[in-house]
């Protein structure tokens, strides 16, 4: 690689000095004295060039040292400005024979020091810009393989802790001749399938995260008491699209598992999903018992991850609120789909 690098490098002072000489040569001297100029002035700005980019720039301007790396930008362009001077005069008395009086030594200088930062700034800046480009295009990977490692650790602790859950929940059923474990089994036999063979993706048809989500309110509507009241709805327009796997049933599981179980009351779970033009709408509503909310902790592994994998995969483009009140939860979420 390092090979590669120089050949890059040398053909592109090859590419500059042809520039040089074919283009900004001045048209009243010889090819061969334009050749010798502008060879010399290429030994100078490359000196310029290596020097910053191999000590002054990673040492001095990428540690925000300005005033040190101002002060040795300024002494480099001095320095070979200065050396110019005498290499002038030398070659034009033994090497281009020119009779006469030599130009002032003033002006060489100046020449030289216009010259130089001339090239050596501009060069300068296009390797700056390059490195950024390089630099931000290298953090954009990293970004997007670090959050795409922390969403597979997200879903890796999510999907255990839900099946973990329902398992529990089927095993107090099963039954040989009992047709609501049966019928729970199928259920979850979907589930299971859902989460092992559709879900190994970053976005899902919303119609099969619908029947994932019937079948998960199936199951636990079983296994709880027959005074819970339980509504699924789901509105005619939320078909024909895709979203990000598993993102709301964090929310349906909290609230079965945090619903009122007294007898004497309602208790409810209200699941509604709505599709306005671009934007999902999902409410999860549950009650509870009057005085529960104290020993309530809403914020297990399974709210945080839905959290943070919306933040991951809608970022800006999605709107969280929840109601926690004495004897209501309410999760609403508004999600844009483009």
């Amino acid at each position: 690689m390092r090979k590669f690098n120089k050949w890059i490098d040398l053909i592109w002072w090859a590419v500059l000095y042809l520039f040089w000489v074919f283009v900004l040569q001045d048209r009243s001297f010889t090819f061969s004295r334009s050749l010798t100029i502008q060879f010399c002035y290429l030994i100078f700005i490359a000196a310029n060039y290596y020097f910053h980019i191999a000590f002054a720039v990673p040492r001095f301007l990428y540690r925000k040292q300005y005033p040190v790396y101002g002060l040795l930008l300024i002494s480099g362009l001095l320095v070979t400005a200065l050396l110019r001077v005498p290499l002038v005069l030398y070659m034009n008395r033994h090497f281009f024979h020119i009779p006469g009086p030599q130009p002032p030594i003033a002006n060489i200088f100046f020449s030289s020091l216009l010259n130089i930062s001339i090239w050596v700034g501009a060069l300068l800046a296009v390797k700056l810009t390059m490195n950024h480009l390089r630099l931000q295009q290298h953090m954009s990977e990293m970004e997007k393989e670090k959050i795409k490692a922390e969403l597979d650790f997200l879903n890796a602790q999510f999907n255990p802790h839900f099946l973990f859950n329902s398992i529990n929940s089927i095993y107090a059923h099963i039954d040989k001749h009992n047709p609501t474990a049966r019928n729970m089994l199928l259920s979850f036999s979907e589930m299971l399938r859902y989460q092992l063979y559709d879900c190994n993706t970053h976005r899902i048809s919303v119609d099969k995260e619908i029947s994932y989500i019937r079948n998960y309110v199936a199951i636990q509507q079983a296994r709880k008491d027959s005074s819970l009241q339980v509504c699924l709805h789901i509105g005619q327009d939320v078909t024909g699209f895709f979203i990000a796997p598993l993102l709301f049933v964090a929310f349906i599981e909290n609230a079965f598992k945090y619903v009122g179980n007294s007898e004497e009351k309602e208790n409810r779970v209200n699941i509604r999903f709505e599709k306005h033009e671009d934007c999902l709408t999902f409410t999860c509503v549950n009650t509870r018992e009057p005085g529960a909310r104290a020993g309530i902790n809403h914020k297990g592994i399974g709210i945080a991850n839905a959290r943070r994998r919306m933040a991951l995969l809608y970022p800006g483009k999605h709107e969280l609120h929840i109601a926690d009140n004495e004897c209501m939860y309410e999760v609403t979420v508004n999600l844009q789909l483009s």
